[in-house]
């Protein structure tokens, strides 16, 4: 079975993946088979967890920078980056500049 259009371009706009070729639709439907695994999982009356580790306290420790200021050294590593920050994943379609980027979040 296919993919639906529609439910193609979302991905694509989401992912920023092209998916229009023969071997991007190929590795889409591998991993959505892959996925339905999942369905063959009995999960009757299983309730959702928040956390694999609801069963412990988690912290957030403070965000105190400790030794570096080496951004820029680190963004040298970057495939893509946007700003000061690392593009994940760095797809195939490029990220809308900053005078688009509302209308591409308005659509999303």
């Amino acid at each position: 079975q296919g993919v639906a259009v529609a439910v193609l371009e979302h991905l694509e706009h989401l992912a920023l993946v092209d998916f229009r070729d023969a071997e991007g639709v190929e590795r889409l439907q591998k991993a959505i088979q892959f996925a339905d695994q999942l369905h063959e999982v009995n999960t009757d009356g299983v309730e959702p967890m928040d956390s694999v580790l609801e069963d412990r306290c988690l912290y957030l420790r403070e965000d105190d920078v400790t030794e570096g200021n080496c951004t820029n050294e680190l963004l040298k590593n970057a495939r893509e980056k946007v700003e000061e920050y690392f593009v994940a994943p760095p797809g195939n379609i490029p990220l809308p500049k900053l005078e688009e980027r509302d209308t591409f979040l308005q659509s999303s």
